[in-house]
C-alpha cells in the first residue's frame, strides 16, 4: 500500500545519505575533487569539518599557484574607494590564498575629497582608513604593499586576455594576489633616507635579498616624495648596485606608498623619502623589459617596441605585465587617441594581464635576457635606469603551473 511504499522511499533516502556521508568521510579522491569546487575562503572553512577535509584541503591549496587579481574601475556612491569594495566582494570567489600582495590605487580619490549623501557635505577620505579597510580583508599573515599613483594601467577580472585599460582620471585601482609558488619566493622591501647619513648602507640590501642571492631574478621597486631634496641621490644608491647585476629592474615614482607589511604601525614621516618594492626570485622565473622613449609617439613605433618585447621569447602562460609611464603620455602624448600602448601590449601579447600606473618618473631600460639569464645589453656603457616622459614594459614569468 501507500504507507508501504512510502515508507520504502524513506528507507532507500536514508540509505543513500548514509553512504554519501560513508563517502565524504572515507574517500580522499571524492572529497577532494568535491571541494576543488570551492573557491579559498569557502574552503577553508569546509577545512574545519574533519581531518581528512583539512588534508584535502591543504592540497587543494598548494596546487592552487595562479596569480588573481581583483580589478576596481567603477565609481560608486560609497564613502569607502572602490577598491575596498571590489575586494571585500571578490575575495570571497578567489581560488588562491594570497602570500603577497600589490595593490596600486589612484591617488585623487583613495584620499582625495568625496560628497558624502548622508551628511551633505564633503568628507575627505583618509588615505590612512582607507589602507587599513583593505588590509584587513587580507589574510593577517600575507605581505602587503600598497602604493598610490596619479593613474592607474589594470585588467578587468574575468579573463587574462581582457582588454586592458589606462585609466589617467578617476577612480581605480587592482589588487595583485600572489599565492605560494613552489621554486619562487617574493619578498617586500623598504629603504627610507637616513637625514643624518648621506650614504645609504648595502648591508640592508641583504636583509631584504637583494644581495648575495643568486636566484634573484626581478626588482620591482617605487621611489615615493621624489620631490623633496636628496630623493634623486638617494634612489641612485639604491638603483646604482642592482644595475650591476643580471637581474630585471622596473619601476617609477609613485604618490605615496600606504601599505607595507610589518611597518603598518610606523607611518612614514610627512617629509621622509625612499624606495619600496617587490623582489622576485627563483630559478624558474623569466623575465624581460624595453623602454619606450619620447620618439615612441604613434601606434607604429609603440608596436615596435612591444615587438622587441616579443622577440625576448617569454612564455604566455603563468606571465604578468607590467606597464610604468609618465603621467605625461597616455592620450596627451598620443595626440588624444586613448589606451595606445595597452592596445599595442595587448596585440602583442593577448592572454597576459597587464597591470602599472601613470606616475612621476620611470625606472628601467631595454633589458632582454638570454635563456641562460646573462644580460644581452642595448648599449656597451652601463644603463641610465631613471627616466622622464617614457613608458617601461616588463614582463615576468613564474615558471610552469602545475
Amino acid at each position: 500500500g501507500k504507507g508501504g511504499r512510502g515508507e520504502w522511499r524513506c528507507r532507500s533516502v536514508m540509505e543513500a545519505a548514509a553512504k554519501g556521508g560513508f563517502v565524504l568521510s572515507n574517500l580522499a579522491e571524492v572529497v577532494e575533487r568535491v571541494l576543488g569546487f570551492l573557491p579559498t575562503k569557502a574552503l577553508l572553512r569546509a577545512a574545519c569539518v574533519c581531518r581528512l577535509w583539512r588534508e584535502c584541503a591543504r592540497r587543494i591549496l598548494r596546487a592552487r599557484q595562479r596569480v588573481a587579481w581583483v580589478s576596481a574601475l567603477e565609481p560608486g556612491p560609497a564613502e569607502s574607494h572602490a577598491l575596498v569594495r571590489a575586494l571585500a566582494r571578490e575575495l570571497e570567489k578567489v581560488h588562491v590564498l594570497p602570500q603577497t600582495v600589490l595593490y596600486i590605487a589612484d591617488a585623487e580619490t583613495f584620499s582625495g575629497h568625496e560628497e558624502c549623501h548622508e551628511q551633505k557635505k564633503a568628507r575627505k577620505r583618509n588615505s590612512k582608513e582607507t589602507a587599513i579597510a583593505l588590509e584587513k580583508l587580507l589574510p593577517k599573515r600575507c605581505q602587503v604593499l600598497g602604493l598610490v599613483t596619479p593613474g592607474i594601467v589594470v585588467t578587468p577580472m574575468g579573463s587574462s586576455s581582457n582588454q586592458p585599460q589606462e585609466i589617467e582620471e578617476g577612480e581605480a585601482g587592482f589588487a595583485l594576489l600572489f599565492p605560494k609558488i613552489d621554486g619562487v619566493k617574493i619578498h617586500t622591501f623598504h629603504f627610507s633616507k637616513d637625514s643624518r647619513n648621506r650614504t645609504f648602507d648595502e648591508s640592508k640590501f641583504a636583509e631584504a635579498g637583494l644581495k648575495n642571492n643568486p636566484d634573484l631574478r626581478v626588482v620591482l621597486l617605487f621611489g615615493y616624495n621624489s620631490w623633496k631634496s636628496g630623493a634623486t641621490r638617494f634612489l641612485h644608491q639604491i638603483v646604482n648596485p642592482l644595475n650591476e647585476k643580471s637581474i630585471i629592474l622596473a619601476g617609477g615614482q609613485v604618490e605615496s606608498f600606504t601599505s607595507l607589511t610589518s611597518e603598518n604601525s610606523n607611518a612614514q614621516p610627512g617629509d621622509a623619502c625612499g624606495v619600496v618594492g617587490l623582489a622576485f626570485s627563483g630559478p624558474q622565473i623569466q623575465s624581460a623589459t624595453v623602454l619606450l622613449d619620447q620618439d615612441v609617439a604613434d601606434e607604429r613605433t609603440a608596436e615596435a617596441a612591444m615587438q622587441r618585447l616579443k622577440a625576448a621569447n617569454i612564455p604566455e602562460h603563468n606571465t604578468i605585465g607590467f606597464m610604468f609611464a609618465c603621467v605625461g603620455r597616455g592620450y596627451r602624448h598620443y595626440k588624444t587617441k586613448r589606451n595606445m600602448e595597452a592596445d599595442a601590449f595587448r596585440k602583442f601579447f593577448p592572454s597576459v594581464p597587464l597591470f602599472g600606473f601613470f606616475g612621476h618618473g620611470e625606472i628601467g631600460c631595454d633589458r632582454i635576457v638570454t635563456g641562460n639569464f646573462v644580460l644581452r645589453e642595448c648599449n656597451d656603457i652601463k644603463d641610465d635606469l631613471l627616466h622622464g616622459y617614457t613608458t617601461v614594459m616588463t614582463l615576468i614569468h613564474l615558471g610552469s603551473t602545475k
